[in-house]
């Protein structure tokens, strides 16, 4: 009995199989978390340089234009795209008539007569730049025109390339903006906002 005891203390056959089964796991996790990591990093890449050649494009004098728009947001698109072909990306635009009320972004005022610190149920604001919308930032939707400041913002997102949203506690899905912030070519006089108007918010 004793004899027997020590050949099984002695005998090693299928450890090298049970360490790879403990191993094997968290090693493909740490494969899969990395190359998404890597994807992930590439991805940010490809998107801040197509965005900085999108804003120099759309600050051209036909830039404005809806056609040339439409092009261009469908060409950095097809660009993320053959990183990940299910990726949505949106192209957003607001311009300001200078760099000072960019970086401020006040929204335009208005009389809080609820208290509830939101523009509606008709209270009156001040519609500086002539929309005919209350902007909680002061800007106005679009690329603008000649020597105005524009915001390009790009945002992506798309699921994760490998299943390890559960294995290691991340988000399923991938979620990045890039920014642009760049003044349109003076390719003609900039334009200005004539007086400003009262209107009332709607909900």
């Amino acid at each position: 009995m004793m004899g027997l005891i020590q050949r099984i203390a002695g005998d090693e056959s299928g450890v090298s199989v049970t360490e790879l089964g403990l191993i094997a796991p968290v090693v493909a996790v740490m494969m899969m978390g990395t190359m998404d990591a890597g994807h992930t990093l590439y991805m940010r890449s490809v998107l801040d340089g197509t965005i900085q050649e999108l804003s120099r494009d759309s600050g051209l004098e036909d830039g404005a234009i809806q056609g040339k728009q439409e092009a261009m947001d469908a060409n950095i698109a097809s660009r993320i795209k053959l990183l990940h072909k299910d990726a949505n990306v949106t192209v957003s635009r607001r311009f300001y008539r200078n760099f000072t009320n960019a970086s401020d972004a006040k929204a335009e005022k208005f009389t809080d007569t609820d208290g509830d610190g939101e523009c509606n149920n008709g209270e009156p604001y001040i519609d500086a730049n002539l929309n005919n919308t209350w902007d909680s930032d002061g800007g106005d939707a679009g690329q603008g025109g000649a020597k105005d400041v524009s915001i390009v913002n790009v945002r992506v997102t798309y699921k994760r390339l490998f299943p390890v949203t559960t294995l290691i506690g991340i988000p399923e899905n991938v979620d990045m903006t890039s920014t642009t912030v760049l003044a349109n070519q003076p390719y003609g006089e900039q334009n200005t906002y004539t007086t400003a108007q009262t209107r009332q918010c709607n909900d």
